[in-house]
């Protein structure tokens, strides 16, 4: 397993810090509430415009790019995988379902049960951009996510989750259905809930290495913001 490159400056603007950089591939912790990549109305508050600026070092005659090999919500925080060359960027995605697994950690509602388990449905999204499960599996893609209580509060649950399948919302959906939706999720949640910030978080991820073939796992660290829900983490 490779070990984190030392770098002198890995904190950048907004929150974004690198954990890892080669010629290769570069590994982010992505704080929440920073978008992965530009829409209409928001090109330059990303990752992708910030690390863009970051390999280019200002010139903007640089032939140096980056390019998206994953995403996470704009609310979700943690580990993000970007790559260097085009070559690097389909590599990884071709190879992404055998040699990548990603952990999560999440806070929802109430108690689980059973405590451990796979949820697992088809999901689609309408014309709203809104995921949801459907049993026609003409509209929808499988999804599987498991998941294991950690630790219990009165009001909350902390859970690892291992996302076997990387749908768009896939875990925030699987949560919603299960009917213990994750804290701070206004979309599939709770409306009106009195909580900020998604609790959602990329945890660790680990993959082989596009040239060398070494397996790699990187890990960012859980927000303070989780602390404030699950005290003692």
């Amino acid at each position: 397993m490779l070990k984190k490159k030392h770098l002198s400056n890995n904190h950048l603007s907004r929150g974004l810090e690198i954990l890892y950089e080669d010629r290769d591939i570069l590994v982010v912790d992505k704080p929440a509430g920073l978008l992965t990549v530009g829409t209409e109305t928001n090109k330059f508050k990303t990752v992708y415009y910030i690390l863009s600026e970051y390999v280019c070092k200002g010139c903007q005659k640089s032939r140096n790019r980056i390019f998206i090999v994953h995403r996470l919500d704009q609310w979700t925080s943690g580990v993000l995988i970007f790559a260097k060359s085009e070559e690097v960027k389909l590599h990884l995605q071709d190879h992404w379902r055998e040699d990548t697994e990603k952990k999560y950690i999440a806070v929802v509602y109430g108690h689980l049960t059973p405590k451990e388990g796979i949820i697992t449905s088809y999901l689609a999204e309408n014309k709203a951009y809104v995921v949801y499960s459907t049993t026609d599996i003409t509209k929808g893609k499988l999804a599987h996510t498991a998941y294991k209580v950690i630790k219990e509060t009165k009001q909350f649950s902390l859970l690892e989750i291992n996302l076997l399948t990387g749908r768009k919302n896939q875990i925030r959906v699987h949560m919603a259905d299960k009917g213990h939706p994750i804290v701070g999720d206004r979309k599939y949640g709770k409306i009106k809930d009195e909580y900020s910030r998604l609790a959602l978080h990329s945890k660790w991820i680990s993959f082989k290495h596009p040239f060398s073939g070494k397996k790699m796992a990187f890990e960012a660290k859980v927000p303070d913001y989780f602390n404030t829900l699950i005290p003692n983490l």
